[in-house]
């Protein structure tokens, strides 16, 4: 009767949480058209209490729902989830310097006053390099873009201003390749997608599996005769799909892997991928409101993690509609993928459905 009454009251003392507020949230976005579909991973203290899928491919009613292994186009997600990754261990194991100036490693970097940009001002976005362009109206090859990110004048003096670069990670991606001879693709399946079992995440997805991948904006601008790459970012096109900035493609549930050793200080499963104190380093900031290849929740009042996350959260955003929040101080990680730039990217409606969607998690949660 003892173990019976003891069952019963440690059985009471299980959080069961109701999330309906959460699935509102998704399901007033979809009917919104704030995307089409998208899928939702909620990780807390180390359990998936969340992991659903809401909407369609297409707002047509007749295509197929999205699901939880939907795969989505992550943009710039890449720059964190790949291309930080990559540059952790290659910094644990002294083939890469933070310190070190970029043109070390690409030395036709080292002209118009970029002699000094450093591989850790890449990663906090502070080189001075601007921020875009759309290379394939003036190049038409790989060798081309980088020739013009090397030809190109800084907008301000490294270190003194922060102005977020797709530039800055496209070069970081081309230093891996040089570093390891082989391509980021390569470098992310073999350093970590094969070992933590992530065999939905790609670059270049063949086209056996398009049935699984959440379209995105038609480019009607592609001015080549070859076949466009399904990438949605063009200068991640142009290269061939495989970009330090963007290209990877995955699912809310490979995604749940790479979080899941993070919030593990690099470690999981018994294989370590980078020591604790390596991710504690990238993730120092100051008041740039940037760390090492990862983004932290701003202080103004306005950022996508919403008004529950701690200082201490590090997360990353991608152009279609993707995300990854991290709260160390919660033990809370949420991933949110969807396609909301089909039809096309001029739906911004995401901006403000982030910040609600991280608040509903934490108050469903009751944190």
């Amino acid at each position: 009767m003892l173990l019976a009454t003891l069952s019963t009251a440690c059985a009471a003392k299980l959080p069961v949480h109701d999330f309906r507020p959460l699935e509102a949230v998704m399901e007033k976005a979809v009917s919104d058209t704030v995307f089409p579909g998208g899928s939702l991973a909620v990780l807390y203290k180390g359990k998936v209490v969340f992991h659903k899928a809401f909407g369609r491919m297409t707002y047509d009613p007749n295509s197929s729902p999205a699901d939880t292994t939907t795969m989505y186009d992550l943009a710039s997600l890449t720059k964190a989830v790949v291309t930080t990754s990559i540059a952790m261990q290659l910094v644990e194991r002294d083939s890469l310097s933070l310190q070190a100036p970029v043109s070390n490693y690409l030395p036709a970097f080292a002209k118009n006053g970029k002699e000094t940009v450093t591989i850790e001002q890449l990663m906090r976005h502070t080189s001075g390099l601007r921020a875009h362009t759309f290379y394939a109206k003036s190049c038409s090859t790989p060798k081309e873009l980088f020739s013009a990110i090397e030809a190109d004048t800084l907008l301000s003096r490294p270190g003194t201003t922060t102005l977020y670069s797709d530039l800055n990670f496209m070069l970081l991606g081309r230093i891996i390749e040089n570093i390891t001879g082989q391509t980021l693709a390569s470098n992310f399946l073999h350093r970590f997608a094969a070992p933590l079992g992530m065999t939905s995440s790609m670059f270049t997805p063949p086209q056996a599996i398009i049935g699984r991948i959440a379209p995105v904006e038609k480019d009607t601008l592609w001015p080549f005769k070859v076949p466009r790459p399904l990438v949605n970012d063009q200068n991640a096109a142009l290269l061939g799909g495989v970009a330090g900035h963007a290209g990877l493609f995955s699912t809310t549930g490979d995604l749940l892997d790479i979080v899941r050793m993070l919030m593990h200080g690099g470690t999981l499963k018994g294989h370590t991928y980078f020591r604790a104190a390596t991710l504690r380093r990238f993730l120092t900031h100051n008041s740039n409101q940037r760390a090492v290849g990862w983004d932290v929740r701003s202080s103004d009042g306005h950022s996508s993690a919403g008004d529950y996350f701690s200082s201490s959260s590090y997360g990353h955003l991608g152009y279609t509609g993707t995300s990854i929040w991290i709260d160390p101080e919660k033990e809370l990680a949420v991933i949110m993928l969807s396609n909301r730039v089909y039809p096309s990217s001029e739906n911004i409606k995401i901006r403000k459905f982030r910040p609600l969607l991280h608040n509903s998690v934490v108050k469903c949660l009751g944190l």
